[in-house]
């Protein structure tokens, strides 16, 4: 199987309202990806990450850059739509069917598609803050954790974020904002929640000859994904997500290294809890000491303000995670590079958790 690479990534600013349609905004990254790279217009594939209704996005999106591509398709898997198209193109690639794939994520904060509305398992509580606060209630019962500690969560990323340009929010909050912020399910307040939004990423993967010829290509060495249903039914202890940890554990089996080697990571922060309980879930921090784990230094955790700071574009979050993590990884994040970065880890989720992927990236 052939080693796959990421030669360049870039994201759009995420917006409330960008004006534009779901494959303009789609070719924004694109093409400033398309501009810095060699390939020129040369891609093997195109994959489109999004929730979005609009049929045969991928195609109309190739077109539009005047790309000829061989393989052509879309991929939606709710939020963890961006790591799912990816893992597609390492596939093509790694297989020896393409040496190259663009892939981009895109959505608009009123995509039809971004509303779960067919779980009745979910009874009437089928939007995502109240899955929130069943997670925050059982973590809170079982480990002491607290609402001062979800807070901090989000201050670090509201700060993170205003070293963003890109960011949907650019303005810090402190601890008394975000306790002080409108209560939307108890515990979970409107500062420990992500906001949707327009917005895209893209990024350009290579087979390893293509990506030695490149500068700074940060490698995609492990992958890990579990699925364990789709509807809430599916969820089991809520003070854990057993998919997370799955996928956590091949992936760092297949990159061969343990979670102390990571240096930065993009974790999924949709909620502020999801973000405490992902620290236990990749190994950061020991089961039920997740809420103490935010305040700790050595690792450089959503530099670019995570979902919570950054926005939350369904389709193109995984992408932009990735995104980040690449930059980060190239030295080219800007005002918010974290130091000494080699090895990188991206955690995203879907629906409650029902569905995770998990990716070690390294230079």
């Amino acid at each position: 199987m052939r080693r796959v690479a990421i030669s360049s990534a870039a994201s759009s600013k995420f917006t409330k309202e960008s004006g534009k349609s779901i494959f303009e905004l789609a070719c924004g990254p694109c093409i400033e990806i398309l501009k810095e790279s060699d390939v020129e217009k040369k891609v093997d594939a195109v994959l489109v990450s999004t929730c979005a209704t609009e049929q045969y996005s991928s195609t109309i999106v190739s077109e539009m850059l005047g790309i000829k591509p061989k393989v052509s398709h879309r991929v939606d898997n709710l939020c963890n739509s961006g790591t799912n198209a990816i893992a597609s193109a390492y596939s093509l690639i790694a297989s020896g069917l393409c040496d190259s794939a663009l892939v981009v994520g895109v959505e608009k904060a009123a995509s039809e598609g971004n509303k779960l509305v067919w779980d009745v398992t979910r009874g009437s509580f089928n939007f995502p803050v109240h899955w929130a606060s069943m997670f925050a209630k059982a973590h809170m019962r079982k480990y002491d954790t607290t609402e001062e500690q979800m807070a901090q969560v989000s201050v670090k990323n509201h700060k993170n974020a205003a070293k963003n340009p890109g960011a949907l929010f650019r303005k810090p909050v402190s601890l008394q904002d975000v306790m002080n912020s409108k209560k939307i399910a108890d515990p979970v307040k409107l500062l420990d929640c992500s906001a949707p939004c327009d917005g895209a990423s893209a990024v350009l993967l290579l087979s390893e000859k293509k990506a030695r010829t490149t500068e700074n290509p940060v490698w995609i060495n492990g992958i890990g994904q579990q699925t364990n249903g789709a509807s809430f039914a599916s969820a089991g202890d809520l003070t854990a997500l057993d998919t997370a940890r799955k996928a956590a554990k091949d992936a760092y089996t297949m990159a061969k290294i343990i979670p102390s080697q990571v240096d930065i990571a993009e974790l999924h922060d949709a909620f502020t809890i999801l973000e405490i309980i992902a620290y236990e879930d990749v190994g950061f921090a020991p089961r039920g000491k997740g809420g103490r784990f935010v305040e700790q230094d050595s690792i450089a955790i959503n530099t670019r303000g995570g979902i919570l700071g950054c926005g939350h574009p369904v389709g193109a979050t995984g992408v932009a995670q990735v995104t980040e993590v690449a930059l980060q990884l190239q030295g080219r994040a800007g005002k918010r590079q974290a130091g000494g970065c080699k090895t990188g880890l991206v955690h995203n989720l879907a629906a409650a958790g029902s569905s995770a992927t998990v990716m070690v990236l390294g230079v």
